[in-house]
């Protein structure tokens, strides 16, 4: 399969996991949350806003890499 297919089809599957993603998790702050300390929130929301980066890691690699015939 050639990079610029690749590309096409993990940015299409990357758009879709970070939306479903972010439904997620906005529905758990929502649920779980609203009655913390502020502290546990803004930690929720910064490992959850860097959260969606660790799945998606061999994604990009696999989008990253070179043609066959590049090499």
């Amino acid at each position: 399969m050639r990079r610029r297919t690749r590309k096409l089809i993990g940015a299409v599957v990357i758009l879709i996991f970070v939306c479903v993603y972010a439904l997620v998790a906005m529905a758990l702050a929502q649920g779980r949350l609203q009655e913390a300390a502020k502290i546990w929130q803004n930690l929720y929301y910064v490992i959850a806003g860097l959260g969606w980066i660790l799945p998606l890691m061999p994604l990009i690699k696999w989008m990253e890499r070179p043609d066959p015939d590049e090499a």
